[in-house]
């Protein structure tokens, strides 16, 4: 738990807990001996942010770098949020309770775009301006990334970054690039311009973008300043299996959305469903090996306290080595009374074997299909 001193009205709210930092496993630094400060913002409430896995990777990675301090900060419901207004307490980072403002970093996580207003939201409850070109060299770079960034235009005006693809790797080079940055004194154009050189970060204010008259579809997206590049490749992790993975995230005081250990076993998909951006966009497919899965099962298990893991990815019977995962799985933990589950498999490759391997662990399972 954090020393600092909650403030009393926090019990007049709903689920304060919220709002508390403090968690198990929640890390805890000293922000005088820090470099960088890097504020990880999820636009949705805390049952929501903390069911995300992206936000957890990157916590960890980030603050096992310890000149790096990474913190997690969460759209406030209504009732928060008015009375921050009230008591003029500005947006907070969960861990430390300073107003992320101070950070140096915003990392949103852009998951689904009916989120894109609470980003507005989140800025106006900290004190930043919205607009980027309104910031000044106070004020902290506001970074974005996940699925939706690959159509960036709509949030192009309120973020000064944008990283496209996965985030295991090019989330040190950021952070290693502004600590070097900050560190010689780099004005924030400076800083913008360093950023759009490393491979998979579009810069907005470096682009000119230009819509067609007759029905407003993109024409073009062209650099205006010079080294900058004309195209942004997605960044992709080669080794998966070397991925790092969180072995230690934060363990919520109140029930989330997903609140179980989430282990992700595979990256990509090989359906290629018309319907399916994921499918798209996280190629290509990659497997964790199982002695590697069962590592990561091994240290989350006792550094949460969690009963349940979920084998998690697109399509989880894709797996090569499924039915081995799940045998192995529940003949390590099932009588411990720990349950593995299975989210979106495909009926066709669902076996029967398999369905007899998760209930021969005497606990209910979930098994969730996808068309």
């Amino acid at each position: 738990m954090s020393g600092r001193k909650l403030p009393n009205w926090l019990t007049e709210v709903s689920k304060p807990a919220r709002y508390t930092g403090g968690e198990l496993n929640a890390v805890q630094k000293d922000s005088t001996r820090m470099d960088l400060r890097f504020a990880l913002a999820f636009p949705d409430v805390y049952e929501i942010a903390m069911s995300h896995l992206g936000i957890k990777i990157l916590y960890e990675i980030l603050n096992d770098l310890e000149w790096v301090w990474a913190e997690r900060v969460f759209a406030p419901w209504p009732d928060m949020a008015e009375r921050m207004a009230k008591e003029t307490v500005p947006l907070y980072g969960l861990e430390s309770g300073d107003p992320v403002a101070a950070f140096d970093v915003i990392g949103f996580t852009l998951q689904y775009e009916l989120s894109y207003s609470n980003i507005l939201y989140m800025l106006d409850l900290a004190g930043i301006p919205l607009q980027a070109a309104q910031r000044s060299e106070k004020d902290p770079l506001i970074i974005a990334g996940g699925p939706c960034t690959y159509n960036p235009e709509p949030l192009a005006d309120f973020l000064d970054a944008v990283v496209l693809g996965e985030g295991e790797e090019v989330i040190v080079e950021i952070a290693e690039l502004l600590r070097k940055l900050k560190q010689a004194g780099a004005p924030r154009r400076e800083k913008l311009a360093a950023l759009a050189g490393l491979p998979g970060v579009y810069v907005p204010s470096f682009y000119q973008v230009e819509y067609a008259a007759a029905d407003q579809t993109l024409s073009f997206v062209r650099p205006v300043k010079p080294g900058i590049p004309e195209r942004i490749t997605k960044r992709i992790v080669q080794n998966y299996e070397a991925a790092p993975f969180p072995v230690c995230p934060p363990v919520p005081f109140i029930d989330i959305v997903q609140d179980r250990i989430a282990l992700e076993i595979q990256r990509g998909c090989t359906r290629g469903c018309r319907f399916c951006q994921a499918g798209m966009v996280y190629r290509p497919v990659r497997e964790r090996s199982p002695e590697k899965i069962k590592q990561l099962m091994d240290a989350n298990i006792c550094s949460t306290g969690y009963a349940e893991i979920t084998l998690s990815s697109l399509s989880s019977a894709d797996h090569s080595c499924i039915a081995e995962l799940a045998a192995d799985s529940i003949a390590q933990y099932g009588a411990s009374g720990v349950t593995i589950s299975l989210p979106s498999l495909r009926a066709d490759a669902f076996s029967v074997a398999l369905a007899e391997k998760m209930e021969s662990s005497g606990r209910k399972s979930s098994l969730t299909f996808a068309p």
